[in-house]
């Protein structure tokens, strides 16, 4: 495989080893993260890791371009919260989950 980047540089390969994470998310992130993935054409968790590693750097992950698509992603899908609902998210307890 012969990975070039758009100026025609040889890109550095790093081998790795992926795990499952069993991570809950809010429903409707994840409808916008996997609609994302999908306008994108990578998976779900490329996309992921994507997010974290340009996080862990402080550099945004997203053109412009993409936070259009986002948005749109975000109205489909009815995610009506921000940036400002972080760690302050209330999970429902559903009458199943009650019984137990």
């Amino acid at each position: 495989m012969n990975n070039v980047d758009d100026k025609g540089k040889q890109l550095d390969q790093h081998l790795i080893e992926r795990v499952q994470t069993g991570a809950r998310m809010e429903k409707r992130m994840v409808k916008v993260l996997k609609g994302l993935a999908e306008y994108l054409d990578i998976s779900l968790g490329d996309l992921l890791e994507g997010i974290v590693l340009h996080a862990f750097v402080g550099k945004a992950p997203f053109s412009d371009l993409t936070l259009k698509q986002i948005a749109l992603l975000k109205e489909i899908y009815g995610m009506d919260y921000s940036v400002e609902a972080s760690h302050r998210m209330q999970e429902i307890v559903s009458k199943q989950e009650e019984g137990h």
